[in-house]
């Protein structure tokens, strides 16, 4: 069964058109110590890496031939050590949470989980602007995991969480690495 907010989130993009990413969960959280979230992971197994709207850029656990296969790269602490040992995670300063990046926006944003918590289905999103307007902030917070963070920002129930419009585009569409150019 396909968690609910991918299935809501295929509402918005359509179907795939092009099988999704094989990825071995249980061998990477048993050799990384990395699990990572339900909806995250029904994702990749339907859509895989690529772009919504040809505007954010969805990484992936490795993946043969993947350019979007890069999840792991931006994995800079230890899975398997304590995340309530943390300080600073509160959402006045995120940034010095630990962060695990898994989108990057045409304008260089970057979505992260904020992984505070030994159960990924419980990480908020947080998105670095890297060019925030006057008087935004530069990172912000979202009460929502993976799945219902891309629905809302699709359908504009969450505030937009970019420094530009972001996705504009009706219907929305997802572009899988596979797809020609």
């Amino acid at each position: 069964m396909v968690h609910p907010a991918i299935t809501r989130l295929s509402s918005l993009l359509g179907g795939p058109g092009i099988p999704g990413d094989t990825v071995d969960w249980d061998d990477l959280a048993r050799t990384t110590g990395l699990s990572l979230p339900a909806d995250y992971r029904d994702f990749v197994t339907l859509y895989g890496g690529g772009e919504p709207d040809e505007y954010l850029g969805i990484s992936t656990p490795p993946v043969g031939g993947s350019p979007y296969g890069d999840l792991l790269d931006g994995l800079d602490f230890d899975p398997r050590e304590d995340p309530t040992a943390l300080t600073g995670t509160g959402p006045e300063n995120p940034e010095k949470g630990r962060l695990l990046p898994f989108a990057n926006s045409a304008n260089s944003d970057v979505a992260f989980w904020l992984c505070d918590t030994r159960v990924p289905d419980g990480w908020d999103v947080v998105v670095f602007r890297r060019q925030p307007l006057h008087g935004e902030e530069r990172w912000v917070r979202f009460d929502a995991g993976f799945g219902d963070f891309l629905v809302g920002a699709l359908d504009g129930t969450l505030p937009n969480p970019f420094s530009d419009s972001g996705f504009t585009r009706r219907p929305h569409a997802y572009r899988n690495w596979r797809q020609p150019l």
